[in-house]
């Protein structure tokens, strides 16, 4: 379903919906959320590493948030610490989750019932996820929304964190509006002889798979609709595989995620380590969903063995040599592999190139670089911060993470260098490219902003109206035939708006803040 960004019941009805939409002032436009989290105990850093170590239970605390619309107090929330290699973090800033209704049940926040806090391990500029979950937004395809948050603990200055979207029923009932099926999530093993989540087929039970994989939502000792998937990616026929695999998977998506992931050398995927997913059985469709997980090392910042410049990984890598049976087969189906390829080309040239992603990563290297320099706690200095979103940063090896030898390349270079190089790879006029995607797609930068902002539709041939309204629902400004492009001024008092698009049949909203 059309995903539209709200910000409040008044602005709801000016844009054909009818609730407050989960998240919408955390998620809203971008800004830094500044959080205060007051732990109980006197103790409580050992009570959070004891628990990471052993049950990973939550300990309680209250928490403050302040976004640019009100301040929210709340009793009695939990906290633990999460993160796999984000933990070797060094210092105390280490990746932490917020339940909200842990200990208070029902209570929640922004409609939310958990929020995620990671530590920009492995990414100087703290802009990696960020701008790869906006830019899955923009182009459609499931995963979760993020933000920034400067943390305070028991009033110490902690750091500055990206906050990611929770998967649970609540991302679901806002992204795809069902949430009775089932929801797995890919476990975070990798290696030889561990029970890493690859969709190969072990055997008709739960038991066989280990901790491959964990039930999320809807718990039941029934996996053998999600088994019975599997067991059609790797037995059947190759005719069965391509007339079939719609019917089981919610297709043209997943390939438009699977081209996303390449795009954007985002190898700690299911394409390289077989992590950071979801998949979801949605009940109305009938077909398993994809959906994106942990994206911090987006950019060709895992590379794990695969040689070469990631700006130049090949379009269609399936993993190496790892069984990736889904996408091996996608791509060694010559009709699979050009709907793939076709994805990829629509994205390319709609999305993942310097004139879409530069100007995103220079508003959000303005929104967010005072805070980054306060936080002593992080990871890398101002200078690899400054000097990261333009040039490879050389971590010294592959302890200090990224790309082969440890690079992290930067990243207005790394998009320009992967752009040019897939448009060589791939004749995209060969290729039908998919028309099943909404082309009505909008994005807005600055945001917040102080006077202007640049509109940019996906539909580049056509021009569109456009109105802004006030948090009350009255109509403020107008504009008419808008082209992408084009530059919109703002004549309004600093605060709260939602801009409502209209091109031909297709209505976008998009929540705006004016700051003066």
């Amino acid at each position: 379903m059309t995903r539209i960004l709200t910000l409040m019941a008044a602005a709801l009805c000016v844009a054909h919906a009818s609730a407050q939409t989960e998240g919408n002032n955390v998620f809203g436009p971008d800004h830094i959320l500044q959080v205060d989290i007051d732990f109980y105990s006197p103790t409580y850093w050992d009570e959070l590493l004891a628990e990471y170590d052993g049950e990973q239970n939550y300990i309680p605390a209250a928490i403050t948030i302040a976004t640019e619309v009100d301040t929210t107090t709340l009793d009695s929330v939990g906290i633990r610490l999460k993160g796999n290699s984000s933990m070797n973090h060094p210092g105390n800033k280490k990746p932490f989750k917020v339940d909200f209704n842990r200990f208070i049940p029902g209570q929640a926040y922004d409609l939310l019932k958990k929020l995620n806090f990671n530590n920009g391990f492995k990414d100087p500029t703290f802009a990696r996820e960020k701008v790869f979950l906006d830019l899955c937004e923009d182009a459609g395809v499931l995963a979760p929304r993020a933000t920034f948050a400067e943390v305070r603990y028991n009033g110490e200055a902690w750091g500055f964190y990206t906050v990611v979207e929770q998967i649970d029923d609540q991302f679901l009932d806002r992204s795809i509006g069902d949430d009775d099926g089932m929801l797995f999530k890919a476990g975070s093993n990798f290696g030889p002889g561990s029970d890493e989540p690859s969709l190969v087929y072990e055997g008709p039970n739960a038991s066989d798979y280990g901790d491959a994989y964990e039930l999320k939502m809807n718990e039941s000792d029934d996996w053998s609709d999600f088994i019975g998937f599997i067991e059609f990616i790797n037995t059947a026929s190759d005719e069965q595989f391509e007339n079939e695999l719609g019917d089981h998977l919610d297709l043209q998506p997943y390939l438009r995620s699977a081209a996303l992931d390449n795009l954007f050398a985002n190898l700690d995927s299911y394409t390289l380590s077989a992590r950071n997913y979801y998949l979801y059985q949605n009940t109305t469709l009938g077909r398993w969903q994809w959906i994106k997980w942990d994206c911090n090392e987006t950019f060709g910042s895992y590379a794990m063995g695969v040689p070469g410049d990631m700006a130049e990984l090949d379009v269609e890598f399936d993993g190496g040599n790892y069984d990736r049976p889904l996408l091996e087969r996608i791509l060694a189906n010559e009709n699979l592999k050009n709907a793939y390829l076709a994805e990829m080309c629509e994205l390319r040239e709609l999305y993942f190139n310097s004139e879409y992603l530069d100007p995103r990563l220079d508003a959000i290297q303005a929104l967010i670089q005072n805070a980054v320099y306060n936080d002593d706690n992080k990871m890398y200095s101002n200078a690899d911060f400054a000097a990261n979103f333009d040039n490879n940063l050389n971590t010294g090896g592959p302890g200090g993470g990224g790309g082969p030898g440890g690079l992290l390349y930067g990243l207005h270079s790394f998009v320009a260098d992967r752009s040019a190089f897939v448009a060589n790879e791939v004749d995209c006029t060969t290729l039908n490219v998919s028309t099943s995607h909404p082309k009505h797609r909008l994005a807005i930068f600055p945001n917040p902003a102080s006077n202007q902002i640049f509109v940019q539709w996906t539909d580049e041939g056509k021009n569109g109206d456009m109105t802004l309204f006030s948090i009350s629902g009255q109509a403020v400004q107008q504009w008419q035939n808008v082209a992408s492009g084009s530059q919109l001024v703002f004549d309004v008092p600093a605060g709260l708006y939602v801009l409502r698009s209209k091109l031909g049949s297709y209505v976008v909203t998009k929540p705006v803040q004016v700051v003066k």
